[in-house]
């Protein structure tokens, strides 16, 4: 299959520039808010008005400068350490997952410490929310044609245009489909069904933590990193804490409730 070749700038306003990547955010964010509003107002949370806002600018914040300060970390120290000042060149891509999701938990925490919320609540319905801006923050890297898979004789194969001449893995898709879509209907479900408290929250850092490491195996390792210890990538060996922790939440939510 031939890549569609998108222009990743939607429309230019002298030097300023729309990307669909950073719309992708923008959309994540927007969608975040409604669906906080409606799961908090399910699960009897204390999240109106102010308060949401509130939490919606910690949340955004956690995730830009966690995500950058992830990738610039895990992913291409060396370089940002002889360009220190493209550190602050998020628009031109360059966020980690693993970072965001740090950034996010240290703001939520502090949010509910300052707004005296149940931290475990808080964080099922956050952890739902997120999976929204996950999934389209992948659809804004196949957009951008970047981030793609390793080389493939499958039907769907694509030709991304600065990959060379092979086909490849549209691993964004993948990565758009099971971390955005199937994650988000788990923990929907989760929360609908009025699950013990950190259930939610446990089960999305397992099922990211699982999806992430099953696509890693189609998806092209950052050039500048390559395969790590015994021919993992990167992320891999960040999600692998992941699944552990998940596991771990889990267990301890059901020996607290359960006795």
């Amino acid at each position: 299959m031939t890549y569609p070749n998108f222009d990743p700038v939607i429309v230019r306003v002298g030097p300023l520039a729309i990307r669909w990547y950073g719309l992708m955010y923008l959309i994540g964010f927007a969608a975040a808010w409604f669906l906080i509003g409606f799961l908090a107002r399910k699960r009897q949370l204390d999240l109106t008005g102010d308060r949401l806002s509130d939490l919606l600018f910690h949340g955004v914040l956690g995730v830009i400068l966690g995500g950058r300060i992830g990738y610039v970390i895990f992913y291409n120290f060396g370089y940002f350490v002889r360009h220190p000042l493209e550190i602050f060149a998020v628009w031109q891509g360059g966020m980690s997952f693993h970072g965001g999701l740090i950034g996010v938990t240290l703001a939520g925490l502090w949010f509910c410490r300052k707004n005296r919320l149940p931290p475990m609540l808080t964080a099922d319905i956050i952890a739902t929310s997120a999976t929204i801006g996950l999934g389209l923050g992948r659809l804004g890297n196949f957009i951008n044609g970047e981030l793609w898979g390793r080389v493939t004789d499958v039907p769907w194969g694509m030709v991304f245009p600065q990959a060379g001449l092979m086909p490849r893995h549209p691993s964004q898709l993948y990565e758009l489909a099971l971390e955005g879509v199937v994650l988000f209907l788990i923990l929907f479900w989760l929360n609908m069904r009025q699950v013990w408290e950190g259930i939610p929250f446990f089960t999305f850092f397992l099922g990211y933590g699982v999806f992430r490491f099953i696509v890693e195996f189609f998806r092209q390792p950052d050039p500048q990193l390559g395969f790590l210890w015994g021919g993992a990538t990167m992320g891999q060996l960040l999600s692998l804490p992941m699944v552990i922790f998940g596991l771990g939440g889990l267990c301890w939510v059901f020996k607290r409730r359960g006795g």
